[in-house]
């Protein structure tokens, strides 16, 4: 199921036990909902911190239903039921998958007369209750709409899209009324993941209704000189901060892609594209592609020392993640070939190290993780020491993470 960010959402589940066949209901104390990506087994939601306050169960019958509220990206799971039949028994059974993300609107056409249209904004996913609309014509807002309909007086070069408020950053793709080709740009994707020092290509197809286009560019609203002003964008091929690193390609006609390579930090943002004809101006308003840089990091989860190895859970950590949601491991340079999701775990020796990175993007990887390196000593001041003074020991390891340090004195005892 799919809902928006912010929103609440009920996830029901019918259940029947040999010990309710001759119960109505089951009380909510003895039922508890979880999901499959949690590190420590199956724990109850409702005294999970990262739900605090987003909460509630709701038995009634044959039914539960878990509801959460003010819906996060990272609720993003699998959720399962479970309850008790006897302390000794449990009932498991197969769980919903909750997706969060845009609301995925579309522009429906409910009537059309010769010049005069009605249209309907929907959405696929749950939105937040009472949802506020905004509307666009030919890339330019229409002030003071925030219904989910809109009327209005057309020529078919016009194309129309729209957006829940609060999500004006994942609009409807803007549609045609009445022919198949008008005024419109519509973007190959709504938001990007790419790793630090990769290279990404945002691309979007775009059509003139009759005048060949004159001019056109790609413009960030956040780079832009004139950023409070959309109507005037600047190009960012002539943007110094992305000097040798932008490529405008078009490898087809009505196709452009916008190749950004060396991603940086500062290369988060979203872009858009703007084109002219000798009598019309694609307006900027409507959102683009949101790209997000990011940087992979290897995060221990949980380790377990043996004798002469250690098995380590690790999890390769990053403020996104890729679209098709698949990662590379990587041990002692060596690709992993059979784990393609975030959590890698293995046995592991003095010596070797781990990285991870997205797949398709395996030359920008994360920083290699690896065990403390054997450990030196240091003293200040290097001189002669005399009995009695102060001295300062300083003991060091390559490492990463940083090493845990425990001092002895000679005679084993601890300093």
């Amino acid at each position: 199921m799919c809902a928006v960010r912010g929103s609440t959402v009920d996830i029901r589940c019918s259940y029947r036990a040999p010990s309710t066949r001759n119960r109505s209901s089951v009380s909510v104390k003895n039922v508890l909902w979880f999901t499959d990506t949690q590190e420590e087994g199956p724990v109850d939601l409702s005294s999970d911190s990262e739900y605090a306050g987003r909460v509630k169960y709701y038995c009634d019958k044959n039914t539960c239903t878990l509801r959460i509220s003010d819906l996060r990206e990272s609720d993003s799971a699998e959720y399962k039921f479970k309850f008790k039949d006897k302390p000794s028994k449990r009932f498991t059974r197969s769980g919903v998958t909750l997706s969060v993300t845009g609301p995925d609107v579309q522009v429906q056409m409910s009537r059309l007369y010769i010049s005069w249209v009605e249209l309907q904004c929907r959405s696929s996913c749950h939105l937040p209750d009472r949802p506020s609309f905004i509307w666009f014509k030919n890339g330019q807002k229409i002030q003071q709409e925030t219904s989910s309909s809109y009327s209005d007086y057309f020529i078919p070069a016009d194309s129309y899209s729209c957006a829940v408020r609060g999500h004006e950053e994942f609009p409807a793709p803007s549609v045609c009324v009445n022919s198949q080709t008008c005024n419109r740009v519509i973007y190959t994707e709504r938001s990007i993941c790419a790793p630090k020092g990769s290279s990404v290509d945002i691309s979007c197809t775009y059509s003139s209704y009759k005048d060949d286009v004159k001019s056109k560019f790609w413009f960030s609203p956040e780079r832009s000189h004139q950023g409070q002003n959309p109507s005037q964008p600047e190009d960012l091929s002539e943007d110094s901060q992305y000097a040798g690193r932008v490529q405008i390609l078009e490898t087809e006609r009505g196709r452009s892609t916008l190749r950004i390579s060396d991603l940086r930090d500062s290369d988060s943002a979203q872009y858009r594209f703007k084109f002219k004809t000798p009598g019309f101006e694609w307006r900027s308003y409507l959102a683009g592609t949101t790209l997000t840089v990011t940087a992979l990091q290897v995060q221990v989860i949980r380790v377990t020392e043996h004798q002469f190895s250690t098995y380590a859970e690790l999890q390769c950590r990053s403020s996104c993640s890729p679209a098709a949601g698949l990662y590379v491991w990587f041990k002692n340079l060596q690709r992993n070939t059979t784990e393609e999701t975030s959590n890698y775990a293995d046995l592991f020796y003095s010596g070797d190290n781990i990285s991870c990175a997205f797949k398709g993007h395996e030359a920008s990887r994360s920083p290699s993780l690896y065990a403390p390196k054997l450990p030196s000593v240091s003293v200040s001041p290097s001189a002669e020491i005399e009995e009695g003074s102060s001295v300062t020991l300083t003991c060091s390891s390559d490492a990463n993470p940083a090493a845990n340090y425990t001092w002895y004195k000679e005679s084993g005892n601890f300093a």
